[in-house]
């Protein structure tokens, strides 16, 4: 996920946000299909998306509430209250607990996404730092900092239990990865189809990264004359790997090898309905994607949608 141009805080909505929030539901289509550009809350600031069955869960950048639709109906529930910090990468798993990215907080929150209940949190990093997403394995919760060349671990105990707050390793990239300047530098991240390494977006150079969870190791993933710029959220269904690049209002689809050293860049995905999107999620046979809308300035009125397309 990007970071926006410019952030704003709005106590009004910090407010709303503690209670469900009247949002008019979309109309699904009269063959029952679901709908196609779905409301969130006016002034919530959407970054991360997650998705389990009928259901999509995003997080706010300005006030870290957590809000859950339901992508048939179009209905609106606050299940996390705001904690004044971000909430940006979201991941749920089969327990149903959602696994979200601090931003600026440097830390990682695990909720139920049944109660809304933070069942830990865990302090991954201190300021200057920016935990912008996560991606879940059988063993552990990887994460990204846009500020720094490292990914965070939390590793799962027996059965995926939860972790002591004091068993979160920092895992620094060598080898191919650079880091470009004070931007967003890594962003988005995912599984190789093998599940053996980790792919990771540099959003500066737009390269991708193919990493060595255990040591770091890093190599580039070529992709013959294609870069990625403005990279963000990245979705691996498959072999196929869906790239958000923001400020393009695209996804770049990349058929990878098995081990996802190399890929072809095979299309693109747009829609009328894109702005700033910044990362992507798959449910109901679709793309569903939460615009950002980094370009425009945020108000506590300002409309934020959520869009799906059809996958490649």
């Amino acid at each position: 996920m990007n970071r926006p141009l410019r952030t704003t805080l709005v106590g009004a909505l910090t407010a709303a946000m503690l209670a469900t929030v009247a949002v008019a539901p979309a109309q699904a289509h009269p063959a029952g299909r679901p709908p196609a550009v779905l409301a969130l809350p006016d002034g919530f600031q959407p970054e991360g998306i997650a998705t389990a069955g009928r259901y999509a869960y995003f997080g706010s950048r300005a006030t870290g509430a957590i809000q859950r639709v339901d992508l048939v109906t179009g209905r609106s529930t606050t299940i996390g209250a705001a904690t004044g910090t971000p909430s940006l990468g979201l991941k749920v798993d089969a327990r149903g607990r959602l696994f979200v990215s601090g931003g600026t907080a440097g830390d990682a929150r695990v909720l139920d996404t049944r109660t809304g209940e933070v069942l830990a949190r865990y302090q991954l990093a201190t300021a200057p730092t920016f935990v912008n997403d996560v991606i879940l394995t059988r063993d552990a919760a990887y994460f990204t900092d846009s500020n720094r060349p490292v990914l965070y671990r939390l590793p799962f105990g027996r059965g995926g239990s939860l972790p002591p707050a004091d068993a979160v390793t920092t895992i620094t990239l060598t080898g191919a990865y650079e880091q470009v300047g004070t931007g967003v530098n890594l962003n988005g991240i995912t599984t190789t189809p093998d599940g053996r390494a980790l792919i990771v977006v540099q959003s500066t150079t737009g390269t991708l990264y193919r990493v060595d969870p255990a040591t770091g190791a890093s190599t580039v993933v070529d992709v013959p004359g294609h870069t990625f710029t403005n990279g963000d959220g990245l979705l691996l269904l498959g072999r196929t790997l869906y790239v958000v690049q923001n400020r393009l209002n695209l996804i770049a689809v990349v058929r990878l090898n098995h081990a996802g050293t190399a890929g072809t860049r095979t299309g693109t995905i747009t829609d009328p309905n894109f702005d700033v999107p910044t990362t992507v999620a798959a449910a109901l046979g679709r793309l569903y994607l939460p615009n950002a809308r980094f370009t425009t300035p945020p108000t506590a009125t300002t409309p934020y949608t959520v869009v799906a397309v059809r996958a490649h």
